[in-house]
């Protein structure tokens, strides 16, 4: 047995879930070796993912052996959810047909508040595991590929003059906000788009909403006072529950700001028959605004001059804007926005050293998001400032692929994080000539 795993069982402290969950891997890995010959570039592909998650299983346990548990259990946490998208993306892989291999995850997952398992039955458990992943079962069935609830709005969106204007304002001169809404979009999606889904709406309406009203920035606000990722002003914010709690404005919640906005656009789809461009008028220019032109002029498409021309030119702007932006979303792969090979997964980690989102941003380094992670940060973690120091054993909410490079450059004697913290500390050293605060990058 690998020294690393007889440490493990000694020491009692390992999450024997997580174990089982990595003895899986290897079985996995059996199997691929076993299929090399035969296997696709996909599902080669898939394997190597496999193999890295593993290892950050095996790295995980080797820091909490070590006596490192806050890191150790971070880089457990991030695999652990980092595997079960590797598991979701080998149903959709042709050929990938170890049905077994997702739903050992799955039943990993359920089982963690179940008692820990006895040293003495991982010999077995191992013998068991790698027998069943090397066993044929059923191919996955259909339903696991089905279509996202999203793509019903293509019925609902005319490609007319006004619709095409704007696509061609997001594809040329407005992408740079068309990508960073998506990108910002993308890390959120797991928390809100359920949410969507639920009350029956498209979660590319969602998107769109969002993109034109913020670029997917859950801390913007207008001069008009509007505030959050979808721009709720006071008094629609109140009838909607997004009050102050503690101090924190609830409009700034992405999770709560979300289900304020679903009950809204539903509400407003009620109320204009179910005509979404109307709907959308209402909610950017003020629904008894439109509700009084609605009724004026009965029987006229939002599309209708008299109508139309009716509204403010904002409007006129925005209804498009939106539609543009949804039917985008619904085509992400053939107008370029996936982007390849990132992971949008997100993980809550325990920070093992103060600091604050500026200094993670800057130990953290791009990676593969050119703006830097502050925003991402930002948005993961709304109730906290951008440069007010967060404690020890304090909760942060961080993409997953991230996790291992915060456990190898965001802690202990760090160089990166040393030079994040002097650029964080620094001050004038001419007795304050220069007045100048760090910012909070509030939009």
């Amino acid at each position: 047995m690998n020294p690393t795993l007889q440490a493990i069982i000694k020491t009692r402290a390992t999450p024997w879930v997580l174990l089982a969950m990595t003895l899986t891997a290897t079985a996995f890995a059996l199997v691929g070796s076993r299929r090399k010959a035969f296997a696709s570039p996909q599902l080669l592909e898939l394997s190597v993912k496999i193999h890295d998650r593993g290892r950050d299983y095996v790295r995980g346990l080797e820091l909490i052996v070590s006596g490192d548990p806050v890191m150790g259990n971070n880089l457990l946490a991030s695999a652990t959810d980092r595997m079960t998208v590797l598991a979701e993306e080998c149903v959709r892989t042709d050929g990938c047909d170890i049905d077994i291999f997702i739903r050992a995850l799955r039943a990993a997952i359920d089982e963690r508040h179940l008692a820990a398992a006895s040293p003495s039955s991982v010999p077995a458990l191992r013998e068991q595991l790698v027998d069943q992943a090397l066993t044929t079962v059923p191919a996955p069935t259909a339903s696991a590929n089905s279509p996202r609830r999203g793509l019903q709005l293509e019925d609902a969106i005319p490609l007319n003059g006004p619709v095409k204007r704007a696509l061609n304002d997001w594809l040329t001169w407005n992408r740079p906000q068309l990508a960073d809404a998506y990108g910002n979009y993308l890390f959120l999606r797991e928390q809100i788009a359920p949410i969507y889904e639920k009350a029956n709406l498209p979660e590319a309406l969602l998107f769109a909403v969002m993109a034109q009203e913020t670029g997917a920035k859950v801390h913007s606000y207008s001069s008009a006072g509007a505030a959050g990722p979808l721009q709720f002003m006071p008094t629609t914010a109140r009838r909607y529950g997004l009050g102050s709690v503690d101090g924190f404005d609830m409009r700034l919640d992405p999770v709560a700001a979300t289900k304020a906005s679903a009950r809204y656009l539903t509400a407003l789809l009620r109320r204009f028959g179910n005509d979404l461009p109307k709907a959308l008028a209402a909610y950017n220019a003020g629904e008894n605004k439109l509700a009084t032109l609605h009724k004026q002029i009965s029987g006229v498409s939002f599309w209708d001059a008299k109508l139309s021309e009716a509204i403010p030119m904002e409007t006129r702007s925005y209804v498009p804007g939106v539609l543009a932006a949804a039917w985008i979303f619904l085509h992400a792969q053939d107008y370029g926005l996936v982007s390849s090979g990132l992971e949008v997964g997100t993980t809550t980690i325990a920070l093992r050293e103060s600091a604050s989102i500026g200094e993670l941003t800057i130990c953290l380094g791009p990676g593969q998001n050119r703006n830097g992670w502050f925003r991402t940060l930002r948005n993961l973690n709304p109730r906290l400032s951008g440069n007010q120091r967060i404690d020890v054993g304090e909760k942060l909410r961080i993409p997953s692929m991230l996790v291992p490079r915060y456990v190898e450059h965001c802690a202990g004697d760090s160089p990166l994080l040393a030079r994040a913290r002097q650029l964080h500390d620094a001050t004038d050293e001419k007795e304050e000539r220069f007045d100048y605060a760090l910012q909070e990058g509030g939009t």
